[in-house]
Formats: C-alpha cells, structure tokens, sequence
C-alpha cells in the first residue's frame, strides 16, 4: 500500500471527519482521480515522442494523445492532428504520482514559495500548472526533448473548495502562505 494512501485512512480521514463534523466516514473528502495532460500543440512525429515517454515514466501507466477536434486555419491545425497526451491515474498509482509529486517533485522547483490557492474550480478540484517535466525525479534533466509543461487536475469528493483544501493541505500539499 502506498504510505501517502496508508496515511490517509489512519491520520487523514479521521482528523478531517472531527474537524468537518461528519457523523458518516463515507463522507469525509477523498481524493477520487489525478489527471495529467501535456498539451503539445503542433509537434513533429520524434518531439511528440519523447513527450509521450516522459509521462509515461512520471506516471507510470501509458497516456492517451488527444487529437484536434476542430480545423483552425489561423493555426495551421487540422482536426485528427495529435496535440497532446493524458493520463488518468486512480487508486494506487494516484497515490504514489501524488507522493513524489509533492515529496520529491516540488521541492526541486527552484525558488519554490508553495503552490497558489486560485488552483479550485469550485467544485472540489484543484488544478496546478507546471513548467517543464524535469523537476521530476524520473526525467534526465540532460535529455533530448523539448522542454514540456503539464497541467495536474486532482479531483476530490468534496463537494466545497474549502473541504478539498483541507484534504489537499493534510496530505501534505505545500500551499502559499497567503
């Protein structure tokens, strides 16, 4: 079992029942999936490549290219034409991307001041931003590659953003003292 998972079920979830005032464990906030999407825009064939390896080693499973869904001339962009990738990661391999995501992954952005709060949509979702793919541990920072930003969509149950961050800020997620 992942320790970010068993750290939840044996600290997390019982302080956020007390602290939230749910008589029912099945409602205490939980995290539900962590979508990791790389959009590309118009690569050549061997960028597009490299970019699909490099998440595939940050998450661990095999992404999805997206493709276009509309022509836009304006863009040079065709419908079909492969313009990202994406990962959905549930259970235990949610777990273990969050744990080197905020233990390993964070910490090696230089002039790291925490993550900002604006990241809720309003429904219990938090969405970060990053800059390039090589603050992870998994990527050689001397490789090939174009450097390549990502966006990490953590959906929770919570059905407030104040119920998410409380669940996002006991598992450790480095918030910006505001």
């Amino acid at each position: 079992m992942p320790s970010l998972k068993e750290k939840y079920k044996t600290e997390v979830a019982p302080a956020l029942k007390e602290r939230l005032g749910l008589k029912n464990p099945m409602m205490v906030p939980r995290l539900e999936k962590v979508v990791v999407n790389m959009g590309t825009g118009i690569q050549d064939k061997d960028a597009m490549k490299s970019i699909v390896e490099d998440l595939a080693s940050i998450t661990g499973q095999k992404p999805v290219v997206t493709k276009a869904r509309k022509s836009i001339s304006n863009f040079k962009l065709r419908e079909g034409m492969i313009v990202g990738a994406k990962v959905t990661l549930r259970h235990e391999r949610m777990y273990e991307f969050l744990d080197r995501l905020i233990n390993a992954a964070f910490p090696r952005i230089r002039d790291f001041r925490g993550i900002p709060e604006k990241g809720f949509d309003g429904n219990g979702n938090f969405t970060v931003g990053l800059q390039e793919q090589t603050i992870f541990p998994e990527i050689d920072p001397n490789h090939t590659g174009p450097v390549q930003g990502m966006d990490i969509t953590i959906v929770t149950s919570a059905k407030t953003d104040a119920g998410a961050k409380a669940l996002l800020t006991a598992l450790g997620m480095p918030f910006a003292k505001s």
